[in-house]
């Protein structure tokens, strides 16, 4: 299986058995993730912000104001990380020092860049739309001139990369066991409602299936 290679800064030192350098694992929780957040720096002062993206090969694109701070911050490029959690499960454990989360997360670190190839632009735009719903973007107007204007995208390339993965059990101190104490999983997941219309949707047009069926 591909594997990301290791650097300095991807290397997981804490638990570092739940580290996983796999491509294959990594795109499988970035297909599976809806948003993400973004550190970066402006003027010394750190930020991490809440984004929604997609990847494309071997890029991630995120998009976001013109007018915000990191988009404006960017310039020619500007050292990020990444960050996509998938939260499985509460994790009690027969002690205060051992509760956890079942995960599982991406990390990656890189230089962003702006797109601004309009033809990129546009299919990382499509991406994004159709990484929320597919099939969404065929459906809904697409931007216009003036609002692709408004609009900045970013890539990230993913070269630095590592995941994170934390399943099973409480893992407990050895006398512990013996507490009468419940421990164990609480599962979760996230799971789609019955759509609701807009109330200023025109008479006649249809639920889409994608949206009836929609699942993560």
């Amino acid at each position: 299986m591909p594997r990301f290679e290791q650097t300095e800064r991807t290397r997981i030192h804490r638990m570092p058995k739940r580290a996983s350098y796999d491509v294959a694992v990594v795109e499988a929780i970035l297909a599976e993730g809806l948003y993400c957040h973004v550190g970066f720096s402006v003027d010394g002062q750190p930020y991490v912000i809440p984004t929604i993206y997609a990847r494309i090969e071997d890029h991630l694109y995120l998009h976001g104001s013109a007018a915000s701070r990191m988009l404006g911050a960017i310039g020619e490029r500007m050292p990020v990380c990444v960050t996509v959690t998938l939260l499985d499960g509460l994790v009690l454990a027969r002690s205060g020092f051992h509760h956890s989360m079942n995960y599982r997360s991406v990390v990656v670190l890189g230089q962003a860049t702006e797109v601004t190839d309009p033809d990129e632009k546009m299919a990382a735009l499509k991406a994004i739309v159709d990484h929320v719903m597919v099939g969404r973007w065929e459906d809904a107007r697409e931007p216009s001139a003036q609002e692709l204007k408004a609009t900045s995208v970013i890539r990230v390339p993913l070269e630095e990369v590592s995941a994170k993965i934390r399943t099973g059990p409480p893992v407990d101190d050895e006398d512990d066991y013996q507490l009468d104490c419940w421990a164990g999983e609480v599962p979760l997941r996230l799971v789609s409602q019955l759509p609701v219309a807009d109330p200023q949707l025109r008479a006649g047009i249809a639920l889409p299936a994608y949206a009836k069926n929609y699942k993560r």
